[in-house]
C-alpha cells in the first residue's frame, strides 16, 4: 500500500524522494527496533513517514530537515507530540559529536538524499564514538561500496573508511516505485554499526592518507603507490606483495599500515 499526503511536493535541489510504500516502511521500523528513551537523530523527515512511528515506539526524536515548508508541514502535524525536536538545519553542518555526548547513546537513521550521503556518512564516521548504530536508505551503488569486501570493484575508499570504524550490514533493496517521484535507481537500507574499539585519530588520519594515494590510481600495483611509503619488506611482513592492486588489501592491512605510518610521523621515508 501506497500512501502520501496530498499536499507534498519534492524539491529536486534537496534530492528529494518521499517514502510512501507502507511495508518498506515497516521493514525499517522492523530492522531498527526503536524503543522507549532512546534517542534517535532522524535525518531529513520529510513527510514523518517513519517519524511518526518512531515516535510511537516511545524513542525521543530529534529530526533534522532543511526545507523549511517540510518543517512547517511536520510542526503543524507532531505539535502537541512532546517527544519530537524538529530542528531546521542542514545535516553536513550539525554538531553530532556535541549532541551526542549530551545524548548517549545515541542512534541515527535516515533516507538520505543521493547527493549528500557520500560527505554525511563520513562526515557521521568521524563522529562515530557517540553513536550506537545508524541506519540509512542509500542509493544501491554507495550501499555496495560502503560494504564492498577486497578484490571486487566496489572496494576502494569508501569501503576501507566505513569498515574501519564500523560494521556493515546489507539489509534489503528497495524498488524506485516505492517513493515519490520514484528515482531511476535501486536503493537499500544498510546498518552501520560502531565497532567498540575505535583507532585512534593519529591511524585514521594516517588511513585517510594511504587510501587517497592507494586509489588515485587502482590499477596500477601498489610498487609504484604503497611503495612510496613502505619498503617491499613493510608489506610482505603484512602478507602484501608489491605487484598487488589496492583493491587485494584487505581493511585489516590497510589499518596496519596506518598505525606503522603514524608512529613513524608524516615527513619520514620508507626503509629501503
Amino acid at each position: 500500500m501506497n500512501t502520501t499526503p496530498p499536499e507534498a511536493r519534492a524539491k529536486r535541489r534537496f534530492g528529494q524522494n518521499f517514502l510512501i510504500n507502507e511495508a518498506v516502511i515497516d521493514s525499517i521500523l522492523h530492522s531498527i527496533s526503536a524503543a522507549p528513551n532512546q534517542q534517535i537523530i532522524e535525518i531529513g523527515p520529510g513527510l514523518g513517514a517513519l517519524t511518526r512511528p518512531l515516535l510511537a515506539s516511545g524513542a525521543s526524536v530529534t529530526a533534522l530537515e532543511i526545507d523549511r515548508d517540510l518543517v512547517a508541514n511536520l510542526r503543524g502535524r507532531f505539535a502537541q507530540n512532546a517527544n519530537l525536536t524538529l530542528l531546521e538545519a542542514d545535516a553536513l553542518a550539525f554538531d553530532f559529536a556535541t549532541f551526542g555526548a549530551a545524548h548517549h547513546p545515541l542512534r541515527v537513521v535516515g533516507n538520505l538524499p543521493y547527493n549528500i550521503s557520500t560527505p554525511l556518512i563520513l562526515r557521521l564516521l568521524a563522529q562515530a564514538n557517540v553513536i550506537q548504530d545508524m541506519h540509512f536508505m542509500l542509493q544501491k551503488e554507495v550501499a555496495l561500496r560502503l560494504a564492498a569486501e577486497p578484490d571486487c570493484a566496489d572496494f576502494g575508499r569508501l569501503s576501507i573508511a566505513t569498515q574501519a570504524l564500523c560494521r556493515v550490514e546489507l539489509l534489503f533493496d528497495v524498488s524506485p516505485d516505492s517513493f515519490r517521484p520514484a528515482p531511476s535507481v535501486w536503493s537499500s537500507i544498510v546498518r552501520l554499526q560502531p565497532l567498540d574499539k575505535q583507532p585512534e585519530r593519529a591511524v585514521l588520519d594516517a588511513l585517510e592518507d594511504i587510501a587517497r594515494l592507494a586509489f588515485m590510481h587502482r590499477r596500477k600495483m601498489v610498487r609504484h603507490t604503497l611503495g612510496k611509503l613502505f619498503s617491499g619488506d613493510e608489506l610482505a611482513a603484512l602478507g602484501l606483495a608489491m605487484s598487488m592492486r589496492p583493491e587485494n588489501i584487505p581493511v585489516e592491512a590497510y589499518l596496519k599500515l596506518a598505525g606503522l605510518h603514524a608512529r613513524r610521523g608524516p615527513n619520514a621515508q620508507p626503509p629501503a
